[in-house]
């Protein structure tokens, strides 16, 4: 079924159009990706409008919506007021997770309609993959694979964690990523407690953990790693952390297939951790959805309790972070299916010591 198609059951109640502004809905309706412009869906018609920078590309790769360009004089809202005279439209469902505040009262002076807040259901669709979609998904991963088994050879005490966030990003381009998932995460020693840490000067040491979070687009699409690997040698405890955290999401991804709440997924991890002394110091979730985005819906935390659907596409990144000692994370994307999930993760997740 055709992305589109999708946004078009949308207009049988509240709404006769859509209006979608952020990138992610215009691709996932286009089916291609633009970096800039605005869309509207109607059931009598749809329309893509940008500028002269893009109106080339969008007029050869978008094939369910007229191209009409901006600039010279003529505006999206001036674009946007003929698709609504022409299809007749007089509710427009917007995304309001994304607009500005800015933004949302330009459109609602400027408009010739009335705007309803649709994000929850324009948003909805992106929980369930389509087969397509999901193959997109494992060429990025198998790009991102790819990264780690040549970076891995290359870590060693005297860079820095910029260096090797540098080495990071250059293999995912080189083994074909179309871009980044998100800035990577690339820290170091005692910066491993930090789950979100910044990559600075910090040298690296022999004794040092180093966790790597990172990931390649491809074509529009995200994949999602971490991995954590100890330079020169680990300490007992070091073992310790890291064995913990590998059963609790090895275990969990036992566990892991659709109808399964995220909060139960997320609660397995937990107690595999707390059960080894160390609950206090896993304090996020279990995992997120990823698709079009880094993060998206449905998750896997205490927040969820609904049940995660066929085809939803979820991280499994169960941690433990010691303030000021070091920290460890093991995370693989998972892909949900009714008597279990594919893991499309295929690194090794031994400790591995460089």
């Amino acid at each position: 079924m055709k992305n589109l198609d999708k946004y078009l059951t949308l207009l049988d109640g509240e709404v006769d159009g859509l209006l979608l502004t952020s990138r992610y809905s215009r691709h996932y309706g286009a089916e291609f990706d633009i970096a800039e412009g605005v869309a509207i869906v109607t059931k009598k018609g749809c329309r893509y409008f940008t500028d002269s920078r893009y109106t080339e590309s969008a007029e050869n790769n978008i094939h369910n919506f007229e191209v009409l360009a901006v600039g010279n004089g003529i505006g999206y809202y001036q674009r946007l007021n003929d698709a609504i005279a022409d299809f007749g439209v007089t509710n427009l469902g917007y995304e309001e997770r994304y607009l500005t505040a800015e933004e949302f009262f330009g459109y609602e002076k400027h408009l010739n309609a009335k705007l309803t807040p649709f994000n929850e259901k324009i948003y909805g669709f992106r929980a369930q993959k389509e087969e397509w979609e999901l193959d997109l998904m494992r060429k990025a991963q198998s790009i991102t694979d790819k990264a780690f088994s040549e970076v891995i050879g290359r870590i060693k005490p005297g860079m820095t964690e910029l260096e090797l966030q540098a080495e990071l990003i250059y293999c995912m381009y080189k083994n074909g990523g179309t871009g980044l998932a998100f800035d990577p995460i690339v820290v170091s020693g005692p910066n491993t407690s930090l789950p979100h840490g910044v990559a600075g000067e910090r040298v690296i040491q022999a004794g040092d953990f180093v966790t790597m979070d990172f990931g390649a687009s491809y074509m529009g699409y995200c994949s999602d790693m971490t991995r954590t690997v100890a330079v020169g040698y680990a300490t007992e405890e070091m073992k310790k952390v890291y064995a913990t955290v590998l059963e609790a999401q090895v275990s969990t991804i036992a566990m892991t297939r659709a109808g399964v709440p995220g909060k139960v997924l997320h609660e397995n991890a937990a107690k595999v951790i707390e059960d080894a002394g160390y609950g206090e110091y896993f304090g996020h979730g279990y995992g997120h959805s990823l698709g079009l985005e880094i993060h998206e819906d449905p998750g896997a935390s205490l927040r969820n309790v609904n049940p995660l659907p066929v085809n939803a596409v979820l991280s499994a990144e169960p941690g433990i972070y010691l303030p000021g000692k070091f920290g460890v994370r093991i995370e693989d994307v998972t892909i949900l299916k009714e008597d279990g999930c594919e893991d499309i993760t295929k690194s090794p997740k031994n400790l591995i010591i460089v």
